[in-house]
């Protein structure tokens, strides 16, 4: 994607496109997996970290990353790749390697509808299957958790 087309993701979130903001973007854009803070500031060396976690919330609120806790203790965060809003159909499964404590994304494994009482309004879904990946589970070394 380039620059301009990263502009116009931001722009139908309504999210003025500033250089910071673009820089986020394409970093989330070019990930190949769920992304924590601390990724983000290695690839992106020459921005604070107290900005990429503005444009991060920013994002958040504007329904254009999802927020992903694995249970490794430090969030994640994946560009929704929809052009408009997101909704639960977009939403899909995540797999956390105890072994090796990578998290990739499951896009094939929608998360399941569930039906909630009178009165609860969903927000957010999150669901994360954790134990080896193939990698791990063919090494033998690592152990589950």
């Amino acid at each position: 994607m380039n620059h301009s087309e990263t502009e116009g993701v931001l722009v139908d979130r309504g999210i003025r496109p500033t250089p910071n903001r673009i820089l986020v973007a394409r970093a989330l854009m070019d990930a190949t997996h769920p992304v924590a803070l601390a990724e983000l500031e290695t690839v992106l060396d020459t921005v604070e970290r107290s900005t990429i976690f503005r444009v991060l919330n920013l994002f958040r609120s504007a329904d254009l990353v999802h927020v992903i806790d694995d249970g490794s203790g430090s969030t994640k965060y994946e560009l929704c790749r929809s052009r408009h809003a997101c909704s639960p159909a977009h939403l899909h499964a995540h797999f956390h390697c105890t072994g090796c404590g990578a998290t990739v994304c499951l896009h094939d494994t929608p998360v399941p509808s569930l039906t909630l009482p009178g009165g609860y309004l969903p927000q957010a879904v999150n669901y994360v299957v954790t134990g080896l990946c193939p990698r791990c589970s063919a090494d033998g070394s690592a152990t589950q958790q």
